[in-house]
């Protein structure tokens, strides 16, 4: 809008516009007296107009540094190193944690382990019961021996039947 004015300006005399000008500035001082005593005066730079014209930067293409690419590895390479060496110091706690949780794991595998053969050993005992057995017994049809067809055998004096048990036990 600003153009346009000044624009239609251009179109009148000069003189003219002196005129006006003169007019407006007398027009002015006029109502600057005739304004109250009272009344506020007007903000510092008040009269100070700051006008601004749009850039457009789009079409611009940046120039390349090749100073930048060595920094950007570099930090890329201090961040790295960092990280590692906090994980090298952080890897023996979490190590620590980590075997705390296995040893617990096998506490709890071993206290269900001694349970489950407990159970193991009672279900043995009624199995080997001499009453379970002699009714097993009876229901195949079979008898204890008596006292004269059992034969004990003897081990010979020499040392050839431990040396027979030492390599059964191999």
């Amino acid at each position: 809008m600003a153009t346009l004015a000044t624009f239609f300006r251009r179109m009148e005399p000069i003189a003219d516009a002196r005129d006006q000008d003169r007019q407006r500035t007398a027009r002015e001082a006029a109502a600057a007296e005739a304004e109250d005593a009272l009344a506020l005066t007007g903000l510092p730079n008040d009269d100070v107009f700051f006008y601004f014209k749009r850039i457009d930067n789009t079409r611009l293409v940046r120039q390349a540094d090749p100073q930048a690419k060595g920094e950007c590895w570099s930090a890329i390479g201090a961040v790295c190193a960092v990280a590692l060496a906090i994980g090298s110091m952080i890897a023996p706690s979490v190590a620590g944690i980590m075997d705390s949780y296995r040893i617990q794991d096998l506490k709890q595998e071993q206290a269900r382990l001694r349970t489950e053969r407990r159970k193991l050993d009672v279900e043995e005992e009624t199995l080997l019961s001499a009453a379970r057995l002699d009714t097993l017994a009876g229901q195949h049809n079979l008898v204890r021996p008596a006292a004269d067809q059992v034969i004990r055998l003897q081990p010979k004096s020499d040392r050839s039947f431990a040396m027979n048990e030492m390599m059964k036990s191999r």
